[in-house]
């Protein structure tokens, strides 16, 4: 029996469909699959050390500005993860952290603009078509309407395995300009990585609620899931 605290909290930009979407799938997944059960908060008292310990993964759907009110909180969510459980970010999860750096490292990067805006639909490329947490594409790339992030530091290709990428070639998303920051043209979308003895999975799909009714978006999801939750193997070493 496995059990998900999904954390929705926003103290900045507030994605409502998202978040909803977000929320209705997710709950969906474990009642259909059996994977887990899941609990829903938007309240700090959930990173209660006590609380914590009851679950198996926090997924922080599309939270933004997050301060997390005193340090027992937040050193309970990094011991959480660092000592075996899991952490699932979902969309704006990565505008979170500014100000504190292990939260933000453990995440893997930081919200740094949207040039593909939420109203285009972009084309994805799948890193590694046969790596286990990418079966859900089915060996191909895809296109999708939803708005896509590009990171700042502490992103790095150093201390994780990316999945997803922008594809470039295509010309909507490869011809994308303005507001392009990185010049090494590194625009992740997925990856996973271990945190001592723990497991992130991140994914900057999620923007709104439509994401959220395309079953292949939902298998990635459910099954980034079980492997933070540690019942999906996955190698996560850097590549």
């Amino acid at each position: 029996a496995r059990r998900i605290l999904v954390f929705w909290r926003c103290e900045g930009f507030f994605h409502g469909d998202g978040i909803s979407g977000g929320n209705q799938a997710l709950a969906a997944m474990g009642r259909k699959t059996g994977a887990y059960t899941t609990d829903f908060s938007d309240d700090y008292s959930a990173f209660e050390p006590a609380n914590l310990a009851k679950y198996d993964a926090v997924v922080l759907n599309n939270t933004t500005g997050l301060k997390l009110p005193d340090s027992a909180k937040k050193q309970a969510l990094l011991d959480f993860v660092q000592k075996g459980k899991g952490i699932v970010g979902i969309h704006a999860a990565t505008d979170c952290f500014y100000d504190w750096p292990e939260a933000a490292a453990m995440l893997g990067g930081l919200f740094d603009g949207h040039p593909w805006g939420g109203g285009g639909t972009w084309a994805f490329r799948i890193e590694e078509p046969t790596h286990t947490l990418n079966r859900a594409w089915g060996g191909k790339g895809f296109k999708l309407q939803d708005e896509i992030y590009q990171f700042k530091a502490p992103y790095t290709r150093a201390d994780r395995r990316v999945l997803v990428t922008l594809d470039l070639s295509d010309p909507a998303t490869g011809n994308v300009k303005n507001g392009v920051k990185r010049a090494d043209r590194d625009f992740a979308v997925a990856w996973i990585k271990n945190q001592g003895q723990g497991r992130v999975f991140y994914c900057s799909l999620g923007h709104a609620a439509n994401v959220f009714q395309d079953p292949a978006v939902l298998r990635f999801y459910l099954d980034g899931i079980q492997f933070a939750i540690g019942d999906l193997a996955a190698d996560a070493s850097p590549r």
